[in-house]
């Protein structure tokens, strides 16, 4: 796990000052270790944070000369023994221990198409030195990001983070009107290609980008899962999917534990985080540290699930460590957390996976966590409307959508009213292929869009501000392959998971399954009042704000008088939306 970032021109030398500015802002993604490595027209950097070969070995860039290839990699490749002894028998021979070696020599034994061997969480760029081609990749889920930027001498950034391009300075940083939209109607989320700024661009999950040494581009998207059933599937019992979904999740767990360094669990108390813990037991896991975090209560809003994950730590006998965030120490976070953001997030939950991670840093480098499952299984209140859905877009946009496209107009500046870029983005997304039914489509869409630039860009940013890797055993991809052919019936049943739940029952105690449905909660960030309301107040109605002019002011100051009554159909805080973005742009110096 790492920061990664790079430059690619085409006729003139590459510039190492602009890839060591930004490597400078991927600092906190990797404090082991840093290089960089400049040759012709390319340049590329490197912060390490150590978990795969510990040794200098393994350090990066890593070149081959015998082969001609470099490579910069953020992420984990979790099957790569089995990779190396089949490249061994090949006849390459190896200098390091580690998964990154490993990617260059599979790139060439097998060329672009060695992504479809990995199993794990990627980012890279390879170099042929011989040809000067490169080719940039993305694992199949988008758990390591990859941005990218043009300049308008065509040369081309990338880094792990949008911050770390901006750094590097040349990029267009005004706002994308296609990219305000969505933020403001799918809670935060921006589809790649886009990204808040008209110049900088992320590469999609599942895919592979070719830049020829003449500047030219190509992109092959190289997995997409199938969410009908296959013919042979139709009459498949209930019992046969549950035991399937319980062994691919076995693997899934069993895979994301190698590692040279202690593998430690974020465990939140709810059903998923405590399944994985019960697996690792299961798999002869002794002396788990275990991890939970809790915020001070607001009203009804209560802010922490103590009493559940209590009750795995004590079942598993763990090494629990409990921390409790009061509002004096939540408050003067909100700066880190919101720098700490690849891209303006608002969930709430950001800010308890920034205090706990960095607690958790100071005693593991990696974690694994449950996010991905109420996507991939069906856990959130959307999806049993749609299940007998005749109009599936309108139906998920009501309870989806933060705003239509009139109350949109209503928020923004005229200027970004452009066309309902967010209702277009759905219907097309819901008419392609490989999703019949109204409730496949809503999840296919969730799992492969809304959960990428949602929760798992979360936990990276959150996690990687303090250096800690965070792997994410529900979507391993074979089990979202699974997954997305399991019955829709066998998922929302009973509130949603129920094939989850009833696999579960096999490992952990009943008393964590059949509670009611929790959150990550942080209700300060929900319910603005007090400080927090003026803080909201004082960067919404900033000189910086005034000048930008994003938002209408009527909209704002409505939103200020009665925070409370202006909540999303996500239960998210409409007015804390826009502070977040605003907020973003100022401390990225925008």
């Amino acid at each position: 796990m790492c920061g990664i970032c790079g430059e690619l021109r085409r006729e003139t030398s590459a510039t190492p000052d602009a890839v060591t500015r930004m490597s400078e802002r991927l600092t906190r993604r990797g404090p082991d270790g840093t290089g960089v490595y400049a040759q012709k027209n390319v340049a590329f950097g490197h912060r390490r944070l150590k978990i795969i070969d510990l040794s200098d070995k393994a350090a990066q860039p890593m070149v081959d000369p015998e082969l001609g290839l470099a490579l910069v990699f953020n992420g984990a490749i979790y099957n790569y023994p089995e990779l190396r002894r089949e490249l061994q028998e090949k006849g390459y021979r190896f200098f390091s221990t580690g998964d990154t070696e490993v990617i260059l020599k599979a790139y060439h034994a097998w060329g672009e198409n060695f992504v479809d061997r990995l199993a794990g969480m990627f980012a890279f760029c390879i170099w042929e030195r011989d040809t000067g081609r490169a080719i940039m990749g993305r694992d199949r889920l988008g758990i390591k990001p990859l941005y990218y930027s043009e300049l308008p001498d065509g040369a081309l950034r990338f880094a792990s983070t949008l911050p770390a391009l901006v750094a590097a300075g040349g990029i267009d940083t005004t706002i994308d009107p296609v990219a305000l939209h969505c933020y403001m109607t799918f809670h935060a989320v921006v589809p790649a290609p886009f990204t808040i700024l008209k110049g900088v661009r992320k590469l999609p999950p599942a895919t592979v980008m070719t830049i020829e040494p003449d500047g030219s581009r190509r992109q092959r998207t190289y997995w997409e899962p199938n969410f009908n059933q296959r013919p042979d599937e139709h009459d498949r019992p209930f019992g046969e999917w549950r035991d399937s979904v319980l062994d691919a999740l076995r693997l899934a767990v069993k895979r994301r534990m190698i590692a040279d360094v202690p593998v430690g669990v974020l465990l939140s108390g709810g059903l998923d985080s405590s399944l994985v813990v019960g697996l690792l037991a299961e798999q002869g896991q002794r002396d788990l540290k275990t991890f939970s975090i809790g915020f001070e209560s607001v009203g009804e809003e209560k802010g922490d699930e103590f009493e559940y994950s209590d009750i795995i730590a004590k079942h598993y006998s763990t090494d629990h460590h409990k921390i409790f965030i009061d509002s004096s120490r939540a408050l003067p976070a909100i700066r880190e957390v919101i720098s700490a953001m690849s891209e303006p997030m608002v969930s709430h939950d950001a800010m308890g996976f920034y205090l706990l991670s960095q607690e958790v840093a100071r005693h593991v480098k990696v974690v694994q966590s449950g996010q991905g499952a109420d996507e991939v299984f069906a856990g959130y209140h959307w999806y049993p409307p749609l299940m007998n859905s005749t109009d599936a877009a309108s139906d998920y946009a009501r309870v989806f959508f933060d705003r239509d496209f009139a109350e949109y107009g209503q928020a923004v500046d005229d200027r970004f009213v452009t066309k309902d870029h967010a209702r277009a983005f759905l219907a097309e997304h819901f008419a392609r292929p490989g999703a019949d039914r109204p409730i496949n489509k809503a999840l296919r869409i969730d799992t492969s869009i809304m959960l990428v630039d949602d929760p798992v860009k979360r936990v990276d940013n959150m996690t990687m501000a303090w250096g800690l890797e965070a792997r994410v055993p529900f979507l391993d991809h074979e089990l979202v392959e699974l997954a997305g052919r399991v019955p829709a019936e066998f998922k929302v049943k009973e509130g949603g998971k129920y094939v989850l739940k009833e696999a579960a029952r096999q490992v952990i105690p009943a008393g964590v399954i059949d509670r009611p449905k929790g959150y990550f909660p942080v209700p300060a960030l929900k319910y603005l009042k007090g400080p927090y309301l003026e803080m909201v107040r004082d960067v919404l109605e900033s000189k910086q704000a005034r000048e930008r002019q994003l938002f209408k002011p009527d909209y704002v100051q409505m939103l200020l008088r009665e925070p409370e009554r202006h909540i999303t159909p996500l239960r998210g805080s409409k007015l804390w939306q826009m502070a977040s973005l605003e907020l973003w742009l100022q401390l990225q110096g925008l």
